[in-house]
């Protein structure tokens, strides 16, 4: 296990791949769930020695069975299924259906459809984005716990949940922003615009000019609510000193300075980490490349990606099957009564190992020097989730505002697709939770298989064969236990930095 800064590590990896806990007195049992302000059910049981958690146990306890829902269906039924996964993350699900029937059908987008997926998808994520920020994370701060804190009487007005300010002025600047969604994808969530070839709907020269005016109406309320600052400024700074500095120099102004108070009071930089491995599948493509990069990263620095060393683990599964499979010849088999079993998650493992995916990935491996600079400096943990996290909204709307201007009127947003009788194909997107993957298989103009990988399924596995836990598991040995809490407000912190998206887990 990885050891924290200020606690000492809780175990150990042999050489052989397995895990070995240690042995810690005075040992009690906590079991947590449902969470508050989590999409969809989690259950986690925690063993808890000395005021610490020593072990922990994820449970994704509600099954939904997406993938047999799928078998024998029209191909082009995912459009209108696979986005029913979730209300939160629809268009992530279109998004992947899209790209693995395109790429069954060997089809590719023009460049408005390129452009134009990519606003959408782009519009989607960065509404997660702010969402959990201002509503689902920022309100555990201004619980009662924290009132010695002097940052506390600050906090509870600014965001305490559904009467703190932020709320006032969030929410109408997030309504306002997905108008987006009406005027590229005609609704949300559901949308049908989301086609293999690129988008139905086309955009009018007079479109784009309301597109760029609600983008700089929400980089407004951004600049002035969020960062207090010019997004320019924020994406320049390339050090963890230069956050540091940058925080300091006006220290009441934005949220993200509020929070940086808050995260260096409480050391949420040494809470939370996991194994320091991470994946991104590459982001928003468009002319050959992508405005992320795709890659892993580890202890060795950045690495390429192959998809082929890609399994889902069962053995700690409610799922037919021991054996790790890849996802293209994957099997989703109910067995609740499993011995051994204990949520509906599988276990996806890349060569093996633990991966932890998210805006920290992607910003990590798209080598952005702030978020190298903390991540060389203290790891993955609670504090540099949501830097990452509000870093990428920054990136991504500066990077909207370029795609509305390349749109050009008139020409093509969508090519037209067969979908052969006879195919396979991948679709992978990096929703705003982390890589999302789609693996298809037709036969005979049906779907034969079907199987999706979510990026809460990356972070919230259960144990392997081997016995090695997930990300979050992983994350949460040496979390706080207070004398006489049930819900521990450390591993809440540590849950909700994760942003998880239960529904989508147990699809």
């Amino acid at each position: 296990m990885v050891g924290h800064s200020g606690l000492e590590p809780v175990g150990r990896r042999p050489e052989s791949g397995g895990w070995t806990p240690a042995v810690l007195p005075r040992m009690s049992t906590l079991t947590l769930g449902p969470f508050n302000r989590v999409e969809g059910d989690l259950e986690v049981q925690l063993e808890v020695a000395d005021g610490r958690v020593r072990e922990a146990r994820v449970n994704s306890p509600l099954y939904r069975g997406f993938e047999q829902i799928l078998q024998g269906k029209d191909p082009r039924d995912t459009l209108v299924i696979t986005p029913r996964i979730c209300g939160i993350c629809s268009v992530s699900q279109s998004m992947a259906a899209a790209y693995a029937l395109a790429d069954a059908a060997g089809v590719a987008m023009p460049p408005n459809g390129e452009l134009a997926t990519n606003l959408v998808l782009a519009c989607e994520n960065l509404a997660d984005h702010l969402t959990h920020f201002y509503l689902f994370f920022m309100p555990d701060f201004a619980r009662p716990v924290y009132a010695d804190r002097p940052w506390y009487a600050d906090t509870e007005a600014r965001f305490r949940a559904l009467s703190g300010s932020a709320a006032g002025v969030v929410l109408p600047a997030r309504a306002h922003f997905m108008h987006i969604m009406g005027l590229l994808a005609g609704k949300w969530p559901h949308s049908l615009s989301l086609q293999p070839g690129g988008t139905a709907k086309p955009v009018q020269a007079q479109e784009r000019i309301r597109l760029l005016a609600i983008l700089a109406a929400f980089r407004h309320f951004l600049e002035r609510e969020t960062f207090g600052d010019p997004l320019e400024s924020v994406v320049a700074m390339d050090s963890a000193r230069a956050l540091d500095a940058w925080s300091a120099r006006d220290p009441g102004r934005g949220d993200l300075r509020r929070f940086l108070r808050i995260a260096d009071d409480l050391g949420l930089a040494e809470l939370g980490r996991a194994t320091d491995r991470f994946m991104s599948y590459g982001a928003y493509p468009g002319g050959g490349t992508r405005l992320f990069r795709s890659g892993l990263w580890s202890d060795n620095g950045p690495q390429p990606l192959d998809l082929a060393t890609i399994a889902e683990d069962m053995s700690h599964s409610w799922m037919v099957g021991v054996d790790a499979l890849h996802p293209a010849d994957g099997v989703t088999i109910p067995d609740a009564e499993k011995a051994r079993a204990y949520s509906w998650c599988k276990a996806p493992r890349l060569a093996g190992e633990v991966l932890e995916v998210g805006a920290l990935a992607r910003q990590l491996i798209d080598g952005h020097p702030l978020i190298r600079d903390l991540v060389a400096e203290s790891g993955g943990n609670v504090s540099n989730r949501v830097i990452a996290r509000l870093l990428e909204i920054a990136r991504v709307l500066m990077a909207m505002e370029d795609w509305v201007k390349a749109i050009v009127p008139g020409e093509p947003f969508c090519g037209q697709t067969a979908i052969p009788d006879e195919a396979s194909g991948v679709g992978l997107v990096e929703a705003a939770r982390g890589s999302l993957g789609h693996w298809l298989a037709i036969r005979r103009g049906r779907i034969l298989n079907y199987q999706i990988i979510a990026p809460t399924t990356w972070n919230f596995s259960p144990r392997d064969t081997a016995g090695v836990p997930g990300a979050l598991e992983q994350a949460l040995v040496g979390a706080e236990v207070r004398p006489g809490e049930t819900t521990p407000i450390a591993v809440q912190h540590i849950v909700r930095s994760f942003d998880p998206c239960m529904v989508c887990t147990v699809h």
